[in-house]
């Protein structure tokens, strides 16, 4: 299989008014830098706009796109996963549709790679233009909390937005779990990996695809992805609650002997308050953990893929394609069913 110099990676959910740009921006800029040797990789995540329909369109008018629409909206991190699995080239940048990260930065990113010898070239941000208080804030205390709690190191104030080779994208491409964090996942496979700082960009248009409730799920995923921390909370808080108990034990000894016994009541019911919620929490945090082995001990398929507009030209392994495909004469016809990586 030929390989490309370039594939640009970008998942999209909703993004109809961004697309044009987008198109016309990652086209310029991969032309600039490669020529023709390169592949954009848009994937629609189950957009409920006319997202689907407009890539089709540049499929049609430019032969380097290529359009993989799934079957449902699968998230994020799974949709990014389905677009990396199906990208061919030698190296791979990550990008988000909604041009907060600057395509234009490809050919310093590939400049840095060239020089420091390096398998990830990460974009770290300085600057968060277009972004509440509040988003700003909180994204730092995910990063440097993520960073005290997990075993593996992952690089503060960074997003999807990279620049890896093909051998790094390999070793991540052999991670076959579920709930994907896939900045951390890079981070896990090691090799070199350098920061490249820049300033993030205002949304081009549209509403942001990450509100709180998507955030509390990635960064739960991200905690429980790479760290056992939350079930040796419960180990230290035994220790910290059998030391409670015992100074209050010999408080209550203390008050006997002085002849004024604790009236117990309050004290009581605060004590099997807190008890109870330090073990809903755990047995909370242990069902967590088994939930996630329940789902990866099922070994779905990541992703499902629909529709496929424009040259695939990647053998995919952690798939699964129902699209249908037309059969030249005298050919036999694939199985429609098979999995992607059977079908090559």
């Amino acid at each position: 299989m030929h390989r490309l110099q370039l594939s640009i990676v970008v998942p999209c959910y909703n993004e109809a008014e961004t697309l044009p740009l987008l198109h016309q921006r990652v086209s310029a800029t991969a032309h600039a830098v490669v020529g023709d040797d390169h592949e954009i990789v848009l994937i629609n995540d189950g957009s409920r706009d006319d997202s689907w329909r407009i890539m089709q369109q540049l499929a049609a008018a430019d032969p380097r796109v290529v359009a993989i629409n799934l079957s449902r909206n699968h998230g994020h991190q799974l949709a990014l996963t389905a677009g990396l699995d199906l990208c061919c080239g030698e190296q791979i940048l990550i990008l988000d549709a909604d041009l907060q990260d600057p395509p234009e930065l490809l050919g310093e990113m590939r400049e840095v790679m060239a020089r420091e010898e390096a398998d990830v070239v990460y974009a770290v941000r300085r600057k968060r233009e277009g972004e509440t208080l509040f988003k700003k804030a909180t994204a730092s205390a995910f990063y440097r909390v993520l960073d005290r709690v997990t075993d593996t190191p992952i690089p503060l104030d960074t997003g999807d937005f990279r620049l890896m080779t093909r051998r790094a994208l390999d070793a991540f491409l052999s991670l076959p779990e579920q709930a994907r964090f896939i900045r951390g996942m890079v981070a896990w496979v090691g090799f070199r990996q350098v920061p490249f700082p820049y300033d993030r960009a205002e949304r081009h248009a549209g509403e942001t695809n990450y509100p709180l409730s998507k955030m509390l799920r990635l960064a739960f995923d991200a905690v429980t992805g790479f760290s056992t921390a939350p079930l040796r909370f419960a180990s230290h808080a035994s220790v910290a609650l059998a030391g409670a108990s015992l100074l209050l034990l010999f408080y209550i000894a203390w008050g006997y002997f002085r002849g004024s016994p604790v009236q117990g009541w309050t004290s009581t019911m605060l004590v099997v308050t807190v008890l109870s919620a330090v073990q809903m929490f755990v047995l909370g945090m242990i069902g967590e953990y088994l939930g996630r082995l329940y789902i990866e001990s099922k070994r779905r398929p990541l992703y499902l893929v629909a529709d496929i507009a424009g040259p695939v030209r990647a053998r995919a392994s952690l798939g699964y394609q129902a699209v249908r495909t037309r059969v030249p004469a005298g050919e036999a016809p694939e199985d429609e069913d098979a999995p992607l990586a059977a079908r090559r």
